[in-house]
């Protein structure tokens, strides 16, 4: 559930709901007094504030679109951090090397092969990298794109872990996918 805004009305559910911290009343309406999620604590309505994602570490898993490609890396602007997605307008940039793509035959990787611009890939954190951006790894088998659109305009589908089917022209094309599901 998305988080309430101060001032936005709250549902209320019942009519003997009582209300605690992070509401007030106005005009007959129970509204939020900060940014925050409902929960129900001993039968009293109250608003948690909303927890605000934090800066990719090592070990975090991270969300991103692939904005740029060199023959050596790709560059991933991250929007989701740990599951939490960050405020608009807010990104960190990502570097996926080649030796970081996959955890073999990583001197017969390239990177045109595995991403395209506009793919939305799953990595992890592994460094925090230079001044500019943190190094990200798609190694495992859950990590790599898990969206990307073909050259005819549709969303593709995994067949294999390096390879993604257009459900409209049948055409094949290389990615270093996710881990598809039922393989």
């Amino acid at each position: 559930m998305a988080p309430f805004l101060p001032g936005q009305p709250l549902p209320t559910g019942q009519s003997d709901a009582r209300f605690g911290s992070g509401t007030y009343l106005r005009d007959g309406v129970v509204r939020a007094s900060l940014l925050g999620e409902i929960e129900h604590k001993d039968g009293v309505l109250i608003l948690q504030p909303f927890t605000r994602p934090h800066p990719p570490a090592p070990g975090s898993v991270v969300l991103g679109t692939i904005t740029r490609l060199s023959p050596l890396q790709a560059f991933i602007a991250i929007s989701v951090v740990d599951g939490i997605p960050l405020p608009l307008g807010e990104e960190f940039t990502g570097v996926i090397r080649t030796q970081d793509v996959r955890a073999t035959e990583k001197d017969r990787i390239k990177i045109s092969d595995c991403f395209r611009g506009g793919d939305v890939v799953r990595g992890q954190v592994i460094s925090l990298g230079d001044a500019r951006s943190y190094y990200i790894t798609t190694a495992r088998n859950d990590l790599g794109v898990i969206f990307a659109t073909s050259e005819a305009g549709a969303t593709l589908e995994p067949v294999s872990w390096l390879e993604m089917r257009c459900p409209r022209t049948g055409s094949v094309e290389k990615r270093k996918c996710a881990k598809p599901d039922g393989l």
